[in-house]
């Protein structure tokens, strides 16, 4: 199961991606997801995160019907790392409010790091 933190505040996620870095955790496992494409890019920019694609199966069936909404969109994203269909709508609602969410996977750290 990936860690995920909820952030009103873009520069605290930021600070935070930062210190997970300085603790060894790799770039490759930090995600940055938030509702508007261009705060996810620019965020995950400042932060030198990633943001989360698709596999390249997932990828063609979604070009195939693309998206009906946002939301679906970022529901798929959510369970291609990881979470379950439940979970994605729980966070994909608290995107809605304007949340960001920091994803992190492959790290069993990251709770101590940025309690």
């Amino acid at each position: 199961m990936p860690f995920i933190r909820e952030y009103t505040n873009d520069e605290k996620l930021i600070d935070d991606v930062g210190k997970l870095k300085d603790k060894g955790i790799s770039r490759d496992n930090v995600y940055v997801l938030t509702h508007d494409d261009d705060r996810t890019k620019r965020i995950a920019t400042n932060a030198d995160a990633n943001t989360i694609g698709f596999s390249e199966q997932d990828f063609k069936n979604a070009v195939g019907n693309m998206f009906s909404k946002k939301g679906d969109e970022l529901r798929s994203k959510l369970q291609e790392v990881g979470f379950s269909e439940q979970e994605a709508e729980d966070y994909e609602d608290d995107m809605d409010e304007g949340k960001v969410l920091l994803i992190v996977t492959n790290s069993s750290e990251v709770e101590n790091i940025l309690s």
